[in-house]
């Protein structure tokens, strides 16, 4: 019998996992998958782990998702790779014949001053929870609501905070008997309009949603910096101890420490195949392909590189790798969602019909039906909730 080729796979977003689950055949290959996170997080709904949403919707145990399989997960963070070995290491050494990389992306704070000490972000459940249990202490605990809660950046993450705040704010002070004091939600971005990159008729349609749900934009704005009190852009100064920072991400450091060759914008540059080097693919976020960033091209990029190494496996020549448009949707709001899906436009209640759909079919790309099921349910069902007031 021929030794079984060692596969490490890093990274537990959807790209990883879903590379790991398409090579998960027994007795193929011996598959390790590291990740310096035990739960993988679903970053779509991370907003609403934010604002009231049940942990289900946002977080799925690693061991849930592969525990039929014999792949082995390991919490750890590599840190250096060894090409002539063929060795990544963490806190341990880990042999591999394929490698695949998908470790995502960090914060970038721009070096704007004060940002890093006081703005909150949402691109873990860690985030997301403290930024919930900051805004239910004001409200519950010391029952002073802040007078401004202000995001900053108007991409889909922002859009979607800055539209599911209002409702929820006015959820708690309602469930709370709170006075109904007057509060404000700010959305601060550096761009002439919301979403720059799409369209600008997607653009408005976001924009007319956000001011009818009483959101307060200041477009074409530069950050300069924030204290513990207040935040200052362009000139002006709002009152707040609520920012959330969620404009900036850059490449993970792994990547420039371990002399990867970079475009300017910090991407790693891959091959027809998304590989870097030779037995080295990058996929996801951290690749210099068409669509990086979103999770859709994500899983397209985990289930084509996975199929590329079965195809090597069987002696047959691998396949270029072809780019997937994806559909575009942003909730901004209860049961409303902007949707571009090629040139189907949508906006309002449909929208969110069809991204409730898409994220059950994400879920179902990486467990059974029923165990999907459970997340979906979980996710359809926060609006009403106040998860921290049950205690959960």
């Amino acid at each position: 019998m021929s030794k079984k080729q060692k596969i490490v796979i890093v990274g537990g977003g959807f790209g990883g996992v879903k590379t790991a689950l398409e090579l998960s055949s027994p007795g193929e290959y011996e598959i390790t998958l590291i990740s310096d996170q035990k739960n993988f997080r679903y970053y779509p709904t991370l907003y609403h782990a934010a604002t009231g949403g049940k942990l289900a919707a946002s977080s799925i145990p690693l061991s849930e998702i592969f525990q039929t399989s014999d792949i082995k997960v390991i919490n750890d963070t590599v840190k250096k790779l060894d090409r002539q070995k063929k060795i990544i290491s963490g806190t341990n050494d880990y042999e591999y014949d394929i490698l695949v990389l998908a470790l995502g992306v960090v914060t970038n704070f721009f070096g704007i001053k004060g940002l890093k000490e006081y703005a909150y972000g949402i691109k873990s459940i860690e985030e997301a929870h403290r930024l919930r249990d900051h805004i239910h202490k004001h409200l519950v605990d010391d029952r002073k609501p802040d007078l401004n809660y202000v995001v900053i950046g108007g991409g889909p993450t922002g859009v979607e905070l800055a539209g599911a705040l209002p409702s929820y704010i006015k959820h708690i002070m309602k469930r709370h008997d709170i006075r109904d004091t007057k509060i404000h939600v700010d959305l601060v971005e550096a761009a002439p309009r919301l979403m720059p990159r799409m369209s600008k008729s997607y653009s408005r349609a976001l924009a007319k949603r956000l001011r009818r749900l009483g959101v307060r934009l200041y477009l074409n704005e530069t950050v300069q910096a924030e204290t513990a009190d207040a935040l200052t852009f362009s000139g002006h100064t709002l009152e707040s101890h609520t920012v959330v920072w969620t404009a900036g991400v850059t490449n993970h450091p792994f990547f420039k420490d371990n002399n990867f060759t970079l475009t300017e914008h910090g991407k790693v540059l891959v091959n027809e195949y998304l590989e870097t080097e030779p037995d080295i693919y990058v996929i996801g976020d951290n690749a210099d392909s068409p669509y990086s960033g979103m999770a859709q091209t994500a899983l397209h990029n985990g289930k084509f590189v996975a199929h590329n190494i079965i195809r090597q496996t069987e002696s047959k020549p691998r396949l270029s790798y072809e780019a997937v448009k994806p559909a575009y949707v942003t909730p901004a709001g209860p049961r409303w969602a902007a949707l571009i899906w090629g040139p189907f436009h949508t906006y309002g209640w449909l929208g969110w019909i069809l991204r409730s759909a898409a994220d059950f079919v994400a879920y179902h790309d990486l467990e059974p039906v029923i165990k999907a099921s459970k997340h979906w349910m979980a996710e359809m069902g926060e609006e009403k909730s106040c998860s921290i007031c049950e205690g959960k």
